[in-house]
């Protein structure tokens, strides 16, 4: 192949990189001072206006990335498919769980969600605070941030656990002023082959569920929504980084979502101090899972069909 024929991709990589980053880069300068302005106010006065101004600022700035999805980034391929069952609008309250591979799970979200749900938002370390603009858009837009404490720390002080609790309680209370979507990635981190090996997980596709922040917004929360979501995210490709997605290199993304029942039981119980209910509860929560891995076997096996036609 020609010298001059090889530098094409190279060079049209280049080019869709620098727009990219300069378009994010100028739409995040454009909406985040904004955002952070108005947010100073609420120390002074709180204001339903100044939290549906902001929520109005960052919708803006996602529907410039969706933007950016649909007419610089064409060549991905995505496959969505809604539960009929699940009645989504702008005005819901919803709780989601979803599974996690790769920071692009969030901006996966994000494109879908736009148009249909409420602005997600999701439990997050106290830690990203001091990440400027971007831990304290966290913090204004009402995103749950928890302080995570290790077993050395809670058995010093076994007060930690519950005054995280009620952190938690208070910011999920918050949320309950306005629409809301509060997502919750159950397995705490992002899925690799390693970390599936260590934990001996019984799922094909998944690690094991932490059941403990699901039960906690589902207390503070359950009887106040209108639904519970699972999100099934599939990279049949393989999971990617976040520059390869915003390269364009990820062919195709395939998103499931349905409606999980909840059970009356699961609105009444205490799930840190009764231990029966403890047990049921992750055997729900592992029943759930046990569906999503089989979903996400079902949708890969379809592109792997596909494959091969």
């Amino acid at each position: 192949m020609p010298l001059s024929q090889q530098k094409k991709p190279f060079l049209k990589k280049i080019s869709k990189g620098l727009t990219v980053s300069s378009v994010i880069t100028g739409s995040t300068f454009l909406h985040g001072p904004p955002v952070l302005a108005l947010g100073l106010t609420k120390l002074f006065k709180k204001s339903s206006k100044v939290d549906e101004t902001n929520i109005q600022i960052t919708n803006s700035w996602l529907s410039v990335n969706n933007w950016l999805i649909d007419h610089v980034l064409p060549e991905t391929q995505w496959n969505i498919e809604v539960d009929p069952a699940l009645d989504l609008n702008l005005q819901g309250r919803y709780l989601m769980t979803c599974n996690h591979q790769s920071w692009v799970d969030t901006t996966v979200n994000q494109y879908f969600g736009l148009t249909r749900m409420p602005l997600t938002r999701f439990f997050t370390k106290w830690e990203l605070i001091f990440i400027p603009f971007v831990g304290q858009a966290f913090k204004i837009l009402g995103f749950p941030m928890m302080k995570r404490h290790n077993k050395q720390q809670l058995a010093k002080n076994p007060a930690l656990k519950y005054r995280d609790l009620e952190e938690a309680r208070r910011a999920c209370e918050q949320l309950l002023s306005q629409p809301f979507t509060l997502l919750n990635y159950l397995e705490g981190t992002r899925f690799t082959a390693q970390k599936h090996h260590q934990q001996k997980s019984p799922y094909h596709h998944l690690l094991k569920p932490k059941a403990g922040g699901l039960a906690l917004a589902l207390n503070i929360l359950g009887k106040k929504i209108d639904a519970l979501v699972d999100m099934t995210i599939v990279y049949p490709d393989g999971a990617p980084g976040y520059g390869e997605f915003w390269l364009g290199e990820v062919p195709r993304i395939a998103v499931h979502l349905r409606k999980i029942e909840l059970p009356n039981w699961v609105l009444e119980g205490d799930y840190q101090d009764d231990a029966d209910y403890r047990e049921r509860f992750q055997h729900w929560v592992d029943q759930i899972w046990q569906e999503k891995d089989q979903i996400i076997d079902t949708i890969t096996q379809r592109y792997v069909q596909e494959q091969a036609l």
